[in-house]
């Protein structure tokens, strides 16, 4: 075999690493984004709180007094408040990009704007929230699937007797 032969040869080897795609629907059923999440990633939990602690300073933008026109040119005080909302939204998408660690903000938010008002709400707290709902009930099913395997394992061994019987 010559050598040019044995460099176009490619192995590939596949794992699971439990890497799911996510497809975001809106209550239609309508796709708004895609993004890959980790259910069995440990540190998601701590991540989702400090997210939570984080969405103060992503907000900021658009709380500060600058939303107030500081002038009476009405297209001036526009583009500030445009600006405001620019800066926020790259903030809150990095937020959710730390959370799922992962480049996520632009599948929840290229196809409807975070301050977008649903219900009184902004949509990124709709978001939020589901996500905050989504990964709780994910991670607990990965629990409980550890928790069968872990059984059939260890059945014997809790009861005080093993599989034949004896103690």
């Amino acid at each position: 075999m010559s050598n040019e032969t044995e460099a176009k040869k490619v192995v590939n080897l596949s794992v699971d690493d439990g890497l799911e795609k996510i497809v975001i629907n809106n209550r239609y059923g309508d796709e708004i984004g895609v993004f890959y999440f980790r259910p069995t990633d440990t540190s998601i939990i701590d991540r989702y709180n400090e997210a939570l602690t984080r969405l103060d300073t992503a907000l900021e933008p658009i709380m500060s007094s600058t939303l107030v026109p500081q002038t009476e040119d009405t297209e001036e005080a526009a583009k500030a408040i445009r600006e405001a909302m620019k800066e926020a939204k790259a903030r809150l998408c990095a937020v959710f990009d730390y959370l799922f660690d992962a480049n996520v903000g632009e599948a929840f938010f290229s196809r409807v704007d975070p301050f977008t008002m649903s219900g009184g709400r902004f949509y990124c707290e709709n978001v939020i929230e589901a996500i905050g709902n989504f990964i709780a009930e994910r991670i607990g099913v990965e629990v409980k699937h550890l928790n069968e395997r872990t059984a059939r394992y260890t059945h014997g061994y809790r009861t005080g007797k093993h599989k034949d019987g004896k103690k």
